[in-house]
This record gives C-alpha cells, structure tokens and sequence, in this order.
C-alpha cells in the first residue's frame, strides 16, 4: 500500500512538473511571437518615419498637388511630376497580372487536383526553383528574347515597352501565385470532394463549385502577393521598360502607352538615386517616390486584408 501510494504521487508530481514546463514553454514562444509582431510594427513606422523625413522637404520646390499629377518628370529643370512614373508601374503591374492570375490559377488546379503524382512531384519543385532565379536574369532574358520578339510579333520600333516588362514581370509573379494556390487547394479537405462527388457532380463541377471556392481566400493572398512582387520589383524592369516618362493621352491612348516604353517608379529610383547629389531637390524628390510607393503597398496590402476578412467571415 505505502509503495502504491508513493508512485501515485510521484506520478502526480511528474505530471504537474510536466504540465508546468509546457505552460513555461507555452508562455514563452507566445511572448516571443508578440516582441516579433511589435517589432515588425515599429520597424515598418521607422521606415515610414524615414521616407517622410526626406520627402518633406521637396515640398519646398513643387506642390504635393504638383508633385502627384505632375506630367513631366524632368529633374534636371526641377520638373518633379511623378503622374508617369505611377502610370507607368500600373499599367505594368496590371499588364502582368492578366498574364499571371489565369495562368498561375488554372496551373495550381491542375497541380493539386488533375496531375498525376509522379508529374506532381516534378513540377511543385521545378516552379519554387523558378521563383528563386536572380531579376536581373529575368531582365537579361527579357532583352536578348522577348523583346525582338515582340518587334517581331507587333512591328514595333523597340522592345523595350511596357508590354516587355509585363510579360517578365507575369513570368515572375506565376511561381508566387501557383506555389500559394496549390497549398490552398490542397488544404482543402477530401470530405467536401467526396461529398460533392456523392452528390452527383463530376470532376470538374467538385472543382469549379466547390474546391475553388473554399480555397477563395489562399488564392486572393496568393494573389495579392503576386501584385506585390510586380509593383515592388526593380531590375527586370529598369532593363527591360524603356525607361521613358510618358503619360496615356486618355484612355484611347492607352494602347499605344502599352506598347510603348514607360518608366517605373522603382526603377526611377534604381536608377537616379546613385547619381543624384545628396539632399538636393532631385534626391528628395526620389525620397518623395519612395514613400507613395511605401503608401500604396501598404493600401494594396490592407484591401487584400479586408478582403480575406470578408471572405472567411462569408465562408
């Protein structure tokens, strides 16, 4: 009886010495987790502080109104509109886009729900190798072959266009897009397959009415992770855009604006930003560049944000 008695509480003691480490441990990681939210929080307020302190001051040269529907950007004359540089990375960024999200999705569905697992196995890593290739040999790629071929395919008198950058930017985004998207759809569960298959639905209509629905929210982030790679990638489009500060005569005009060369507002600050003379109008100006595409990544970022909240609380 006494040695019963005395394992019993040596189990008791063992299990609370236990429980009290994995509450130690529980707590620690949560506090952890919590320093790393606030850091990134004041980390990204720093960076805003930053921007905001050099950008003020060309305020000083040209109005804010000037300066955001300004349509000439010429440094050397003080001329410091950036209307080109913001209609240049949109229409890019929205040129890639059409390119990468039907292509991107349709490619995750076929990976997660019709490839055989042996090509499965050989394309999941082949496309999370191809999001690792360096921009500037997405660039180098985009001069020496899509570019002739696009004077080719559209006669036109460069490559270098808008056009250009939104088919390298596409081929950037893709691997974000369909990496992401596979996971969402495999995460949905097989229950809601073989319920739909029960039913009476085939193949495709479990995909179209069911699977791709539930996963609605993992393919709008993926989504959106791919409109912020092409709004903040800077190499593939320094060599591959032109590099002109032109604005779209209205909305007729926007045709020939995306067959002709723009300029980004990254690569504007790639390129200037190592030439120009510190703390002059020009530099703040890029400064000025930086920070309202700070701004509006931060606003893309909290749309898409809004928008998997709505989702979920729909779903």
């Amino acid at each position: 009886m006494f040695n019963a008695a005395t394992d019993t509480r040596a189990g008791i003691n063992t299990v609370i010495v236990l429980r009290r480490r994995s509450q130690w441990k529980d707590k620690l990681i949560s506090r952890i987790v919590f320093v790393n939210g606030v850091l990134a929080i004041v980390v990204i307020m720093l960076i805003f502080v930053f921007l905001t302190k050099d950008a003020l001051p060309v305020l000083k040269h040209v109005s804010l109104r000037e300066f955001l529907t300004g349509r000439l950007w010429q440094p050397e004359f003080e001329n410091f509109g950036i209307a080109p540089l913001m209609a240049g990375s949109f229409v890019v960024t929205v040129g890639a886009l059409l390119v990468a999200v039907p292509i991107g999705i349709a490619s995750a569905i076929y990976i997660a729900e019709i490839a055989p697992l042996w090509v499965r196995e050989i394309l999941k890593p082949t496309i999370e190798i191809l999001a690792g290739i360096p921009s500037v040999v997405v660039g180098f790629i985009g001069m020496a072959i899509v570019a002739p071929l696009m004077i080719k395919l559209l006669d036109l008198p460069t490559g270098l266009t808008a056009i250009t950058a939104s088919v390298m930017l596409a081929f950037m985004a893709m691997p974000t897009i369909i990496s992401i998207s596979e996971d969402a759809i495999t995460a949905v569960p097989k229950s809601y397959r073989d319920g739909s298959l029960a039913l009476g639905a085939t193949k495709w209509e479990t995909i179209k009415g069911v699977v791709v629905p539930s996963a609605r929210s993992g393919i709008i982030a993926a989504c959106m992770l791919g409109v912020g790679r092409a709004v903040g990638e800077t190499m593939t489009v320094l060599m591959v855009a032109g590099n002109a500060a032109n604005v779209p005569d209205g909305i007729l005009g926007l045709g020939r604006f995306f067959l002709g060369p723009v300029r980004t507002m990254t690569a504007t600050i790639a390129a200037d930003m190592g030439e120009t003379v510190q703390y002059s109008p020009h530099y703040h100006a890029l400064f000025g560049v930086g920070l309202t595409l700070f701004l509006i990544t931060f606003l893309i970022n909290f749309l898409a944000d809004l928008a998997l909240r709505r989702n979920r609380q729909n779903d």
